[in-house]
């Protein structure tokens, strides 16, 4: 679950931040938060079934921690929470919360590469959301490559959804995963609608802190419905995935400072061959057809509505230069 609804999306720090400069650098700080982004599922899974709310409170305190320390390195820690829009960063944090939940909830009842592969259908449900709640123009290209995305996510659910028909209680659990996976895919196109909403007046560290610190405060409510005894192998598992989590973060966000988000975003998608890889040898889990197929089909959609992105941006930035100054 790379680029989740813990993560700052897409847009960093549009106040004082560096300009793109080195495409290589962008690359490689991307595909490292990627990795670690894998590591950190793979420990949440690793931990087993456990209470996402449980779950999500190693995952954020530990991370703001690790957060914390950097900016307090870097000397921005006694402004990092500053801020105009508190209730704004609030509600962003209630639904990345819940997108957090649902995505972990997922993980720990499906098989590694499919529970990753299903939240490409993020990127598919943005374009969606993007239309509704923010009014933008999607043309035709747009919408047909979010339809034959979302046609390769059902190739990747069906076989899974069809087992509530009879496949046990494992298959059950396993159908359960997939819905709560694919709705924390579209609470999390939520999230990042809201991301985008805040990039315009907050700083990065502003909008990671608050949401850590939301998410950590709202998961503590989920205590008293019962937290799991926790071994200590296991509190050693999700101490190290909340750590894994603000190490992504950092290195993402690094990414998107030395290089466009066109050329950046793409690989994301080396999510799925690091969860094939780690799946098979850490957890036995064998791709079958139908999640190998249907995931080329996720990815190619998500890789040409980024394409298709920085298309029209570039499309609007030589109009703005050409348009005549006013008066």
């Amino acid at each position: 679950m790379g680029n989740n609804s813990g993560s700052i999306g897409y847009k960093v720090n549009s106040s004082g931040g560096r300009r793109a400069t080195s495409p290589l650098t962008g690359i490689a700080f991307k595909v490292s938060s990627v990795a670690v982004f894998v590591a950190m599922s793979s420990l949440i899974k690793a931990a087993g079934p456990l209470p996402s709310g449980q779950i999500v409170f190693f995952r954020s305190f530990f991370a703001m921690l690790l957060i914390l320390v950097f900016l307090g390195f870097r000397g921005e820690l006694r402004t990092a929470f500053h801020t105009a829009r508190p209730f704004n960063h609030m509600a962003r944090g209630m639904v990345g919360v819940t997108s957090m939940a649902l995505g972990f909830f997922a993980l720990t009842r499906l098989p590694l590469p499919e529970a990753i592969t299903l939240n490409y259908a993020q990127p598919l449900l943005v374009v969606v959301f993007s239309a509704i709640f923010l009014r933008e123009t999607i043309r035709v290209f747009r919408w047909s490559a979010v339809v034959v995305g979302l046609v390769g996510v059902l190739i990747i659910s069906w076989p899974t959804l069809t087992l509530f028909s009879g496949g046990g209680a494992m298959g059950n659990e396993e159908a359960l995963g997939v819905i709560a996976a694919l709705a924390a895919a579209a609470v999390s196109a939520v999230a990042l609608i809201l991301v985008r909403s805040l990039v315009h007046t907050e700083r990065t560290g502003t909008i990671v802190l608050w949401f850590s610190l939301t998410a950590t405060v709202i998961s503590l409510v989920t205590y008293p419905f019962g937290w799991a005894s926790l071994t200590g192998t296991q509190a050693a598992l999700l101490i190290g995935s909340g750590l894994c989590g603000g190490l992504a973060q950092l290195l993402m966000t690094e990414g998107y400072r030395h290089a466009e988000v066109s050329t950046v975003a793409p690989f994301e998608y080396t999510s799925m061959i690091l969860g094939i890889a780690v799946g098979y040898f850490a957890f036995g889990d064998v791709p079958t057809i139908h999640m190998l197929v249907g995931g080329l089909i996720v990815v190619g959609a998500g890789i040409f509505i980024i394409w298709r992105e920085q298309r029209l941006g570039l499309e609007r930035k030589a109009a703005s230069k050409a348009a005549p100054p006013p008066g």
